[in-house]
């Protein structure tokens, strides 16, 4: 995100199997910092259909936020998406 709202890219960081994925820091700013964005949105899928962030959704985002702040990147929301809805961590205030 740039600092106007706007969408910059899309950019997928990894695929996952059945019983989860990987989101390196690394990876995830590098595209952010080549992209000149000041902000991110995290995304992934539940194939499980829960739509409750798991503990490792939680360090997932706790770590994101903090690489972000040490490069005046925002994280701005980590949404959950399923089959029955999405799950917004900003909404939920867990961001």
């Amino acid at each position: 995100m740039n600092n106007a709202s706007r969408v910059l890219g899309i950019f997928e960081v990894s695929k996952g199997a059945i019983s989860g994925a990987s989101a390196d820091v690394k990876i995830v700013f590098a595209a952010a910092l080549k992209a000149n964005a000041t902000g991110i949105i995290l995304a992934h899928n539940h194939p499980s259909c829960h739509l409750v962030p798991s503990d490792a959704d939680k360090y997932v985002t706790k770590n994101m936020r903090k690489g972000g702040e040490l490069l005046n990147i925002r994280a701005l929301d980590h949404v959950i998406v399923t089959a029955k809805g999405f799950c917004s961590f900003s909404e939920e205030s867990l961001l």
